[in-house]
């Protein structure tokens, strides 16, 4: 490791560095469970797009502070759902887009809960290093929402229709077994080896050759992720949609107000 990083940034809830070719960028607001608002969003798919074609940059790492990956999007306030336009679901999008088409090799390093736009950015990574105490879950439906982040394609990319259905519509929470067992992430291991199995894995990337790896992600996201960006424009469109709805603000207010949804389909 060099002495000094080649940069470092600090944005609210993110961190991020450079350093021997490793690009770090940590979701750093573990008292709400890394939720993701705009600045965070925006900070860290602006950092993945200024990175593309840079030699200095040889791999990313994504992870979250604390005992989660991310919770997924912030909800606040008395009506929540005001926060949320078509502005919000491209932001999401951007930062998908942006991990997909970067020219380096990304991990996703999910130490903890990957739910929601969480668990859609996870998906997105080449790779996820999993801790055995993780969990995914998509659970946009049970706030009146449609999943979005692309993961109406990633995880039918990866798992299928029956289990893409299965975590969609129901929003049930997946241990991170089940994940890796299912084929939804790459690699599983125990907490105490977390850090050790993520720096290993970075390691063999970082050793490997830039060129080849960049052609190698290209060739096998176009092969399996033909469908993402017919994906996120319907999410984009259904998305918006349904923030307009009666559903969506009941949803976002009894999730914040920890309480069942009444849900009554306007």
């Amino acid at each position: 490791m060099s002495e000094a990083p080649a940069f470092a940034l600090t944005v609210p809830g993110v961190e991020i560095t450079l350093d021997a070719g490793l690009l770090r960028v940590v979701l750093d607001h573990p008292e709400r469970y890394n939720a993701l608002d705009g600045a965070m969003i925006e900070a860290c798919a602006g950092t993945l797009e200024r990175c593309y074609g840079r030699a200095d940059v040889r791999a990313v790492v994504l992870t979250g502070r604390g005992r989660a990956f991310c919770s997924g999007a912030a909800l606040e306030g008395d009506s929540p759902v005001e926060a949320f336009d078509d502005q919000a679901v491209e932001r999401a999008n951007r930062l998908v887009r942006a991990v997909v088409a970067l020219d380096k090799p990304v991990v996703a390093a999910v130490n903890g809960v990957a739910a929601g736009v969480g668990c859609s950015l996870a998906l997105a990574a080449d790779l996820q290093v999993v801790s055995a105490a993780a969990s995914f879950a998509l659970t946009f439906t049970r706030i009146g929402l449609m999943p979005d982040g692309g993961s109406t394609a990633t995880v039918a990319a990866a798992v299928g229709r029956a289990h893409a259905m299965r975590m969609t519509l129901l929003g049930e929470r997946l241990p991170a077994a089940d994940a890796h067992a299912a084929g939804l992430v790459s690699h599983l291991v125990d907490p105490d080896g977390f850090d050790a199995e993520v720096d290993r894995v970075v390691a063999t990337l970082l050793a490997g050759p830039p060129l080849a790896l960049t052609a190698t992600k290209k060739a096998v996201n176009a092969a399996t992720l033909t469908q993402l960006e017919g994906a996120l424009d319907r999410e984009n469109r259904g998305q918006v949609a349904l923030f307009r709805t009666t559903d969506a603000a009941e949803g976002m207010r009894a999730f914040v107000e920890k309480r069942t949804p009444r849900f009554t389909g306007d």
